[in-house]
C-alpha cells in the first residue's frame, strides 16, 4: 500500500486512520535528519568541534564586563579575545549568556583588530585597513566596512568556573580550513 505523506494537514483513509503526519510526528520519526540538512546552521554547529582540541582559556569569575582577555586558539599564532559583553550574545555562555570569544583578524584582508574593542557598543573594530567593525552580540557580524563575512567565533564551553575553547565557527583569515596554513 502506497501512502502519500503530507505534512500540512491530517487527512484520514477509509478506515479512519491517519495517512498524514503532523509536523511533530515527522520530526520525531526521523524527519529531523532532513531538517538538519535544510538548516545548515544546526548541522554546522554539530560539526564545528570536529578536529579541534579542547583548551582552557579562562575563568568566568575572573572576567569583568567590557575587559577583553587575549588568548591563542586553535594555533599559537591565531589571536583571539574572550570578552564579557554585558548583554546576551549569540553563542554566549555563562549565567547571562554574555561571554563570547572571537578571532582578531578582519575577514576582509586580515587586518589586526587587537586593541579595538569598544565596550560601549559591544563591537570590535574598526579595522585599521578599511574600517570594518563587527558586532560581538550578533555572532561577529559586520556593522560597517568592506568585510562581507562575520568574524570567526570561538565555540566555548563552561565546566564549573573554567572556560574552554572547543571549536571555531567560520574560517580564520589566511587558513584554508582552520587546520593549517593555505
Amino acid at each position: 500500500m502506497t501512502q502519500n505523506i503530507q505534512i500540512h494537514d491530517r487527512t484520514q483513509d477509509e478506515e479512519g486512520g491517519h495517512l498524514c503526519m503532523s509536523r511533530r510526528q515527522f520530526l520525531l520519526s526521523g524527519g529531523a535528519v532532513v531538517s538538519l540538512a535544510a538548516m545548515p546552521g544546526l548541522a554546522q554547529a554539530a560539526a564545528i568541534k570536529a578536529g579541534y582540541a579542547r583548551k582552557k582559556i579562562g575563568k568566568l569569575s575572573a572576567l569583568k564586563a567590557g575587559e577583553p582577555v587575549a588568548f591563542n586558539y586553535p594555533f599559537a599564532d591565531v589571536r583571539n579575545i574572550l570578552v564579557k559583553v554585558g548583554a546576551p550574545a549569540g553563542g554566549g555562555i555563562g549565567p547571562e549568556k554574555d561571554v563570547v570569544a572571537f578571532n582578531q583578524q578582519c575577514t576582509h584582508m586580515g587586518g589586526p583588530l587587537e586593541g579595538t574593542y569598544k565596550a560601549k557598543y559591544q563591537a570590535l573594530g574598526p579595522c585599521p585597513l578599511h574600517l570594518t567593525t563587527f558586532d560581538l552580540t550578533r555572532h561577529g557580524m559586520v556593522i560597517s566596512g568592506h568585510a562581507t563575512e562575520s568574524l570567526p567565533q570561538i565555540v566555548l564551553e563552561v565546566q564549573g568556573d573554567d572556560i574552554y575553547a572547543t571549536g571555531v565557527m567560520g574560517l580564520i583569515y589566511g587558513y584554508a580550513a582552520n587546520t593549517g596554513r593555505a
